[in-house]
């Protein structure tokens, strides 16, 4: 050690002379060349020392070669430099280099539903810009592609003919291009379940975000909320009223479609992204954030982070959706209020994903939860309520704490569903009502059958006061009821007959030929309004309502649903009659033609002597298409030879050369 040369004093263990006092005070350098010579002495006799006493090892830094990731086997070809080149060379021409390309870096797929075509998914032309900013920042290398667009409220004939359109085209495009990963870009109500189902089927890592739902409507000069889709069928009663004209009917509706974003109800848009975030495959507290809030870009932007998480985690679709997942879906979907559509697209993804699942399930899971959200169609408020209110996350919290989910089901952050929602309490019991004090017990679906038909689901969230009280309150036959029918075949003998048919209060509507093949594609025509001249009397509830097809997930009538085989198949549907008298028992969980047997059998072969039931023709070559390969309703009407097909990127690890 070594002091300053102006000091007069002598330091202990200093080996600097003081002796010299005399001139500009500078060491000698052979001084300080001893000095550090006696501590790197010093210094080895510690070391020595100290290894002594240390009787472990640390063995050297092994280094894991980081593994190619799916897309090397386009871009890195030690086995053909020329076909790495080509499958490169026009990636760089929108500016991408060959060294981004080539370094392995997560590849992820940017699957964009929105268009103009597709007005309510069009605010992801937008959001997708904040996806892309979050995979770069991760690492990742973004390739933003279309989806086909899908439009439920302006597709014809039912926008349920592109659910499966567009799964295919989706599986073809994420098993036949370098994709590592995919971002899946959705909203309007078959855009979600397509993308799951591709995601299921190819099974690279994915991630939902959905653009969300628009900001609440509001009547003009007034208060009162209007929800999309909610209001078209009440715009329609007051108009059969009387009540609006044509201009006010147009105002009243549009008036509920103030923003972009999907609906803003809990219709099926609502639902099954909500759904995609109860089976984990969206970001927790993701689903029900309104399109424009500043909230959502900001998730956008988190999901692109998250989706490069996963690549290297490799945390793909078969982890998160388990029987376990489906099974918490379906408890979420009866806390929300979700649409009647779920059950069809949530059996759907589980075929796709090898998961056995179907309707029996969802009503022993699901019939005995309680509703819990407060919002339109069976409540009151819109999808910025049920956001502030604290999302999906404040519901399953309750549900997690009633023992009601598998709470240690995996999700898209690598956590459970317990982690992410534990402890995440609502602040708005108006919004969101407690577990104990829900605004209905037994909530959940109910899975019908009889000799009407095999298979049919009752949402009965929605049976209002009015309803219980004409229809199931009988006390010496409760929850059942016998009325006579009024068949129709199809919406346009609907439409043509509504108001001369005889009908009165104790009448089932019944409507046929509307289901996957006969109409085709299984149209949302089953709610049917009542006939003028009712609702003019004051009529204060839904007729009940059968059918073979599908309703509006923002439809507030307790329609009997998704009936299977539908009449095009030569179901029991086909021989009923108007006047014919229908036995609904709820919890028997029965339908029943109040006819004998023998007369069933009669009308059967008379039915199938003269062809079956005549069906529409097909108008286009997938309508065709469609017809020959779907499924029932009943069983997610998937197509049915697609379902072999699990787990493509696995099974064919390596698609075959182009060239």
């Amino acid at each position: 050690m070594s002091c300053t040369p102006s000091s007069p004093s002598t330091c202990a263990d200093c080996t600097h002379d003081h002796s010299n006092t005399t001139g500009p005070g500078l060491a000698d350098i052979e001084d300080y060349r001893t000095e550090l010579s006696t501590l790197r002495a010093r210094t080895r006799e510690l070391e020595d020392e100290l290894s002594k006493h240390v009787q472990t090892t640390t063995p050297p830094l092994q280094t894991t070669p980081t593994p190619l990731l799916r897309s090397a086997k386009w871009f890195s070809r030690p086995d053909d430099k020329a076909l790495s080149a080509l499958y490169i060379d026009r990636y760089l021409n929108y500016g991408l280099t060959i060294e981004e390309l080539s370094s392995n870096k997560p590849i992820i797929g940017i699957a964009n539903s929105g268009s103009d075509l597709a007005p309510c998914n069009q605010h992801h032309v937008v959001l997708a810009k904040r996806v892309r900013e979050g995979i770069r920042s991760a690492g990742g290398i973004a390739i933003e592609f279309p989806t086909h667009p899908i439009q439920e409220s302006s597709r014809r004939p039912t926008a349920t003919l592109d659910r499966n359109l567009s799964y295919l085209t989706l599986v073809e495009l994420l098993s036949g291009y370098p994709f590592d990963g995919v971002v899946l870009l959705t909203g309007c109500d078959k855009t979600t379940p397509a993308c799951l189902m591709a995601a299921a089927t190819v099974n690279v890592p994915a991630l939902v975000m959905n653009v969300g739902p628009m900001l609440n409507g509001y009547v003009k000069r007034g208060r009162g909320l209007v929800g999309s889709g909610t209001v078209v069928w009440k715009g329609r009663e007051m108009h059969a009223r009387g009540e609006v004209g044509d201009e006010g009917l147009m105002e009243l509706i549009t008036a509920g479609t103030p923003s972009v974003g999907h609906c803003n109800t809990l219709g099926t848009a609502s639902t099954m992204n909500a759904l995609a975030e109860a089976l984990g495959m969206a970001l927790p507290g993701s689903a029900a954030i309104p399109a424009p809030y500043r909230e959502r870009a900001q998730c956008a932007y988190k999901t692109g982070l998250q989706i490069v998480e996963m690549v290297h985690a490799d945390r793909k679709p078969s982890d998160i959706m388990t029987r376990e997942a489906f099974e918490n879906a379906i408890v979420a979907n009866t806390a929300i209020g979700g649409s009647t559509n779920a059950p069809i697209h949530l059996c759907a993804i589980a075929k796709h994903m090898g998961v056995e699942l179907d309707l029996d399930d969802w009503d022993r899971i699901g019939y005995h939860i309680p509703l819990m959200l407060n919002v339109q169609p069976a409540g009151e408020f819109l999808c910025e309520e049920y956001y502030r209110a604290g999302g999906l996350p404040a519901i399953m919290a309750e549900l997690l704490d009633q023992g009601k989910l598998h709470g240690d089901a995996l999700t898209c952050t690598g956590k459970s569903i317990k982690e992410n929602v534990q402890g995440k309490y609502t602040w708005d019991r108006e919004t969101i009502k407690s577990y104990d004090e829900p605004m209905k017990t037994d909530a959940g679906f109910i899975h019908l059958k009889g000799n009407l038909f095999d298979s049919a689901i009752m949402k009965t969230s929605v049976i209002s006061e009015e309803f219980r009280e004409e229809f199931l309150e009988n006390p010496e036959d409760a929850n059942a009821f016998e009325c006579k029918a009024v068949v129709f075949d199809g919406p346009e003998d609907y439409n043509a007959r509504i108001n001369t048919a005889d009908i009165d209060e104790r009448t089932i509507l019944v409507m046929r030929g509307t289901g996957p093949i006969g109409y085709p594609g299984a149209a949302e025509v089953v709610n049917m309004t009542a006939p003028g001249h009712l609702l003019k009397k004051g009529l204060k509830y839904s007729l009940p309502c059968i059918g073979d097809g599908r309703q509006s997930g923002t439809s507030g009538s307790p329609s009997i649903l998704n009936a299977s085989p539908e009449a095009a198949e030569n179901g029991n549907l086909a021989i009923l009659k108007d006047g014919d008298m229908l036995r609904v028992d709820l919890t028997k969980r029965r339908v029943d033609m109040l006819i004998s047997a023998e007369e069933i059998e009669q009308r059967r072969k008379e039915l199938l002597a003269n062809g079956g039931y005549q069906v529409v023709e097909s108008h286009t070559p997938f309508q065709d298409l469609f017809r020959r390969e779907t499924g029932p309703l009943s069983e997610g009407m998937v197509f049915k030879r697609a379902v072999r097909f699990q787990r493509v990127a696995q099974t064919f690890p390596s698609p075959r050369d182009n060239h």
